[in-house]
């Protein structure tokens, strides 16, 4: 079977809730501890096809996601032993791992929510408060379109580039953030409308180096109603 025909379902069979940050993170309890789960997509492997091909979507999501949410919770799992230990260089050397592992997997959860077949509204623009507050930030969808382009080619290495609400502003923001760095280190205010993985495991097996063509490509299958329903709710 052609692993763009494969089903988004089957690896994350664990009952589930809404959890951390209100993003769908995927929280249960296990022995006492509360771990976080692989988030099931809302669209299989092959629905982002032409754009992002579904051998890209199942590695992405299905190892490169899946690796953060393991090493999230063993990384969680070795801090409460040291907790009640009260062992501090081990609480100390855990934040990086808790950081890095915990970033990946709200930005990955995040990314799925940005992401939805053309058939379903992928690409078409926003409405409503969003697209006016688009239009007076930008000038046009098309000028925010390429800053963020430009933005995340320029980002150097792994990263993200996100369209962000400043909630204490009540602007929008385009941001980058390194390697699984989630939008939250910047600043509290901050609330990711879209995130685009830049990373190589994104886009790699489909357009090689040329992240230009990934960057222009992927707006094809953007969520714009996922945006604007987060801006509607945290800038009413």
């Amino acid at each position: 079977m052609a692993l763009g025909a494969v089903s988004r379902r089957g690896l994350a069979g664990l009952s589930r809730n809404s959890g951390g940050l209100g993003l769908g993170l995927g929280l249960v309890t296990v022995r006492g501890l509360k771990t976080f789960t692989l988030p099931d997509l809302s669209y299989d492997y092959g629905e982002l096809e032409p754009y992002i091909s579904g051998e890209i979507m199942q590695l992405h999501h299905q190892k490169h996601h899946q690796t953060y949410v393991t090493n999230f919770n063993k990384a969680l799992e070795h801090l409460d032993q040291a907790m009640a230990k009260g062992h501090s260089p081990t609480i100390v050397k855990l934040q990086s791992a808790i950081k890095f592992n915990g970033g990946g997997h709200i930005n990955h959860s995040v990314f799925w929510k940005n992401l939805t077949p053309v058939r379903e509204g992928g690409g078409e623009p926003p409405k409503d408060s969003l697209a006016r507050a688009v239009e007076n930030q930008f000038g046009s969808l098309d000028s925010l379109i390429q800053k963020v382009n430009v933005e995340g080619a320029a980002l150097q290495g792994s990263g993200w580039v996100w369209l962000a609400l400043d909630k204490d502003q009540k602007r929008l923001s385009i941001e980058t953030t390194f390697n699984q760095d989630p939008l939250v280190a910047k600043g509290s205010s901050y609330v990711p409308l879209l995130g685009i993985d830049v990373w190589e495991h994104a886009y790699y097996l489909q357009y090689k180096n040329v992240r230009p063509d990934y960057l222009k490509n992927i707006w094809k299958v953007i969520n714009w109603k996922y945006a604007s329903d987060v801006y509607e709710k945290e800038c009413p």
